[in-house]
């Protein structure tokens, strides 16, 4: 199964991966057999994948990451690079791959320590890998001095070494960077693309995977995961049965403490997972005994894991509310295309009876007014506003109308 089987409704964007997949691999090998290097590649050292949220920008950067370090023996009789069976591959997919560093955003913003020891690396030759590839999955969070990091390095690259940025748009990055990469732009895919993956790939029942894909309007991964997660199943019929519940303000502040609630569980749950294993993984290499005391010298290092710890709960946390913000948006746009009379598919076919009690008794007006409350909400978010005042102010709004 190649590694282009992951980008659903993307086959443009794949075709160019693919093509510059097989001009790394003549690269590679010229270099390695002392040949003239190929004239007009269609290879370059730096990437920007754009595309809104769920489109799968990662994952085409990770599959292009994985085809550049394919081994499979297959290419040297003409096979494509990409095969997702080989060593280069299968590590490259898994993020175990010792010549593919990722950089994700654990809090707001990427910081420039975060990148430092990045940079550096990306000067180096590849260890035991064909290229040595940075990926950044959050390029829009790089700050001001960490951008500049990052140009600096794009600037001047060493020869064995790609770089593939991951935005939303291509505003998002900073000019300099952006002139300088090559620019793939995916679209989000059709309901049906998505559930026809849900399917294939991870035998989903049909209509189960319909409805999946239709509730989140394309995007992929909040699709697997509410055709897998029963869980995440029960929190999106909560968030919908939300706007039915807004008519007194004791009742806002209750739903908007309930979302703020469901969204510091999922932040904990995490946390309980990771921080525990990534804390002992720490402790034994500082060179910590079982159960005692650290080394003198390297409280600070533990210091900085709880600081990243903290960092991610706090971004984990607003990633949750951002998808109940979500669903809520899809309700209020269902709502409006009741209203309008439109013949635009309804995401939320589960809650037909309540889009349609909300559409007799509000006016399109008061639809898009709660539509942009729900949008500000985001906003105040982005902006560090504490959760629970702007999800309250949030909760008001759509009461008003």
């Amino acid at each position: 199964m190649s590694v282009w089987d992951d980008l659903v409704g993307q086959e443009k964007v794949s075709a160019v991966l693919d093509a510059a997949a097989r001009d790394a691999d003549a690269l590679v090998t010229a270099a390695a057999a002392d040949e003239p290097l190929p004239e007009a590649s269609k290879m370059t050292h730096a990437w920007l994948f754009t595309g809104p949220p769920g489109a799968g920008r990662n994952q085409a950067a990770r599959a292009f990451a994985a085809a550049l370090q394919c081994v499979s023996p297959d290419r040297a009789l003409g096979g494509t690079p990409g095969c997702g069976f080989c060593d280069g591959c299968h590590t490259a997919l898994l993020g175990t791959h010792a010549d593919v560093t990722t950089v994700a955003a654990v809090g707001a913003e990427i910081l420039v320590k975060d990148m430092r020891d990045t940079v550096r690396k990306s000067f180096t030759a590849p260890a035991n890998g064909r290229w040595q590839i940075i990926l950044v999955e959050d390029a829009e969070r790089l700050n001001e001095k960490s951008a500049n990091a990052v140009l600096k390095a794009v600037e001047e690259p060493a020869p064995r070494t790609v770089w593939l940025l991951c935005a939303p748009s291509i505003e998002d990055v900073l000019p300099t960077i952006r002139s300088r990469c090559r620019h793939l732009n995916l679209r989000t895919p059709s309901v049906e693309a998505v559930a026809d993956m849900l399917v294939r790939r991870d035998g989903i029942e049909p209509e189960v995977a319909a409805s999946a894909a239709r509730a989140t309007q394309g995007h992929v991964d909040r699709a697997r995961r509410l055709a897998t997660d029963p869980a995440a199943r029960e929190r999106r019929a909560a968030v919908l049965k939300l706007p039915l519940r807004l008519d007194e303000v004791g009742a806002c502040l209750k739903a908007a403490q309930e979302l703020v609630d469901a969204a510091a569980e999922d932040a904990k749950q995490l946390a309980e997972e990771m921080d525990g294993k990534e804390t002992e993984e720490l402790k034994a290499a500082l060179g910590a005994a079982q159960g005692g005391r650290l080394p003198r010298g390297t409280a600070g290092v533990m210091k900085d894991l709880e600081d990243m710890q903290k960092r991610r709960r706090t971004r984990t946390q607003r990633d949750s509310l951002d998808v109940a913000l979500g669903d809520l948006t899809a309700f209020y746009r269902d709502v409006l295309a009741l209203q309008l009379g439109t013949r635009v598919a309804l995401a939320n076919t589960d809650a037909e009876d309540a889009l349609e009690r909300l559409a007799r008794a509000s006016t399109p007006e008061s639809t898009l007014r709660r539509i942009e409350a729900i949008a500000a909400c985001r906003e105040a978010l982005d902006r560090n506003v504490a959760p629970l005042l702007a999800v309250e102010a949030m909760t008001m709004a759509l009461r008003a109308g």
